[in-house]
């Protein structure tokens, strides 16, 4: 029963509120046609001032125009009081004038007596004073703020309901945020929108507050002579002193609601209260504040003006200019203390939760323990050579490769590193702590004492060579290379054997949104009609498994454009843009500007033409070749690419357009960095030279 009523009491306050509220309205209109005690009179000025003065207050300190959102309804109902004891007085004043200053209570005596200091001429002035400062100064500046904020602001919401979708579509927001934002969005522009009507009340306002002060004037004067047999001078002076004391009563609460309005609407789209918008906008130049102290001392000096105002102001300035900025320092690095320790929090709670666990870092190098302290002492190296690499991937492959998070691993050897991509181990080796890597070739070798071994990176032979002996193997004209080297030769090499898995589809829409806007137009006449974004990243990432260059980006898009209406799989598409761009395949694969080839014998290249099987239309359907073949094929080859290398020639093999992605199908295996072009990527002009067939 108890749980019952006290659920029951919200209601039953509301419903209480509404009919005070209700009967408030009522009273007012009532006061409009019938007459009115004195005494009620009194409070309902009393009222009136305290009511705008709350308006004022609120007005201060909202953060936004839109926490006052019922502002114009509290104007009207304002407005309307004021205008209803503006007619109560009147007809006490014309009514029982002739009684003396207190006849229309004692607020009006008071006001007149206070402010016009016994004299009705002075009373006059100060009244038209108010009454020119409200109508033609805040009122006409208020009115016009609100005009134009309404015009933007309903402007404007095209725009804003775009960004919303946008935003929505994108994934930024969730439906109830989107939601909120337009329910904000239409109480912004119903607000401006009222505001530019509720302007018009208190310019009638101050308007209707001129007039009845010149009816109670003349009105009372009539009065007095006619009807109560007043002398002329006695009912001037009465009803002057009445009307105008009314007049002052009225036009104060009128000019705080109108500075309210002011307020209100000069605020726009700051956040804060006024106190925080201007004070912390006026000191935040303290050049500014230090000049302005400087005029005020030159102006307490010149002569004939008093020294003591300007030098307080000037000093008082002076010492907010030097005391503003350390204070704002004071807040701005406990703020950068507050947010760091709320990221801090974050890490911590993202760390500690099971999410945590399920992301992956795209290239992550895990080392043991004796090589982590290692790498502690060399961090700064470690981080700037890292940082070389990734710039030079992105300046020769045209795409920013990812972050490459280093981490220790205490399941591995305290010696030992292993190299990670999306997760999965996809190189390890083992390094020596005070040991340098000293690469030979051939039978000559260092004449030291040291343990042979293979360079990581490339298979080369090399030596573990203890860091007392390098000097003189540096004297023998060996190569050495550090443990920093030989991890980083290492990780690049995994790396760019990786490109194709590394370029995302968020680092592909990058790419593009990086072009200048007439190859934006070229990529909206080909997607999705032609081929979609996923479509184009996949020929990005056939041209990147074979280490061709994406950086002419702009060519491989107008190559795409070409074959995209004829084709659609992204292995017709890459072998056209291969063809397209053979200047720059071979201007990378050359070596010293000489491409050294080695071609097809006359058997592999038949060989290779009859295990390719066509469909009606001569499509290739599939390659079907006997595995004992391409076993032989393969030795071939090797015996070939070692020779090469052996002679210190870097090989580019050679073969027919058609079977070109089977033979690099076949040697990706065992030569990974073996470029295997066509003959139609041999560029014109390009310097040729024969290595000799594989045969």
């Amino acid at each position: 029963m108890a749980d019952v009523m006290i659920s029951a009491l919200p209601a039953e306050r509301r419903a209480g509120t509404d009919v005070a509220f209700a009967f408030g309205i009522v009273t007012i209109l009532v006061m409009l046609v019938l007459p009115v005690p004195t005494i009620l009179i009194d409070l309902g000025l009393a009222f009136s001032i305290a009511l705008s003065a709350l308006i004022l207050m609120v007005s201060l300190w909202i953060q936004r125009p839109l926490d006052f959102s019922a502002f114009p309804t509290v104007l009207l109902i304002a407005t309307i009081l004021r205008l209803a004891l503006n007619v109560a007085t009147t007809r006490v004043i014309l009514s029982h004038g002739g009684e003396g200053e207190h006849a229309a209570g004692y607020v009006v005596a008071g006001f007149a007596k206070f402010v016009m200091g016994g004299d009705f001429v002075i009373g006059l002035i100060i009244f038209a004073i108010l009454v020119t400062v409200n109508f033609v100064v805040i009122t006409k500046g208020a009115t016009r703020i609100a005009e134009v904020g309404a015009r933007f602001s309903l402007d404007a919401i095209p725009g804003k309901q775009m960004a919303i979708d946008a935003d929505l579509s994108a994934g930024l927001i969730d439906d109830k945020e989107a939601q909120r934002r337009r329910h904000e969005l239409e109480e912004e522009s119903s607000f401006f929108g009222a505001m530019d009507g509720a302007s018009k009340f208190v310019r009638g306002d101050a308007i209707a507050g001129l007039i009845i002060t010149a009816i109670n004037i003349f009105g009372g004067i009539i009065i007095g002579v006619t009807h109560h047999g007043m002398e002329l001078s006695r009912a001037a002076d009465v009803f002057t002193k009445l009307s105008v004391g009314d007049g002052l009563v009225s036009q104060i609460p009128a000019l705080i609601v109108s500075l309210s309005a002011g307020l209100l609407v000069s605020k726009g789209g700051t956040r804060g209260s006024a106190e925080q918008m201007v004070l912390k906008q006026l000191g935040k130049y303290p050049r500014a504040q230090s000049v302005a102290a400087m005029m005020m001392f030159a102006l307490g000096l010149l002569p004939g003006l008093p020294f003591l105002p300007f030098a307080l102001l000037g000093s008082a300035m002076t010492f907010m200019s030097f005391s503003l900025p350390r204070q704002q320092a004071a807040r701005a690095k406990l703020e950068q203390a507050r947010i760091a320790q709320v990221q801090e929090k974050a890490q911590i709670e993202n760390r500690d939760s099971v999410k945590e666990l399920l992301k992956t870092s795209d290239v992550e190098l895990c080392v043991g323990s004796q090589l982590a302290i290692q790498m502690l002492n060399a961090h700064g190296e470690l981080a700037h050579r890292v940082a070389k690499v990734r710039r030079r991937f992105a300046a020769q492959y045209g795409f920013v490769i990812p972050e490459i998070k280093l981490t220790d691993d205490l399941s591995i050897g305290p010696k030992s590193y292993r190299i990670k991509i999306y997760g999965t181990v996809v190189a390890h080796h083992e390094l020596r702590i005070g040991e340098a890597l000293v690469l030979f070739d051939g039978d000559r070798k260092p004449d030291v004492p040291g343990d042979e071994t293979i360079e990581p990176a490339f298979g080369m032979k090399a030596m573990w060579v203890p860091e007392t002996f390098i000097d003189e193997v540096k004297q023998d004209g060996f190569k050495i290379a550090d443990n920093i080297s030989v991890l980083l030769t290492h990780l690049s090499e995994v790396v760019r054997n990786n490109l194709a898995q590394l370029l995302t589809y968020k680092d592909t829409r990058a790419l593009i949104d990086r072009l200048d806007p007439e190859y934006k137009r070229l990529i909206e006449d080909m997607v999705p009609s032609q081929i979609s974004y996923s479509g184009l990243q996949a020929v990005f990432k056939l041209l990147l498994a074979e280490r061709i260059s994406i950086r002419n980006l702009h060519l491989i898009l107008e190559a795409i454009a070409e074959i995209a209406p004829h084709v659609r799989r992204s292995e017709h598409v890459a072998e056209h843009v291969r063809m397209r761009i053979a200047q720059q395949i071979c201007g990378d694969f050359a070596d010293n500007g000489v491409l050294k080839v080695l071609r097809l014998g006359n058997r592999w290249d038949l060989a290779f033409h009859q295990s390719i099987k066509r469909d009606g239309k001569g499509e290739i359907v599939e390659f079907d070749a006997d595995p004992r073949l391409v076993e032989q094929f393969a030795d071939d080859v090797s015996v070939a690419v070692r020779k090469a290398a052996a002679n210190g020639d870097t090989a580019v093999l050679v073969a027919p357009p058609d079977v070109r992605p089977y033979v690099r199908m076949i040697t990706e295996r065992m030569f990974p960095t073996l470029p295997v072009l066509s003959h139609v990527e041999i560029a014109r002009g390009a310097e040729v030279m024969s290595l000799g067939a594989v045969s």
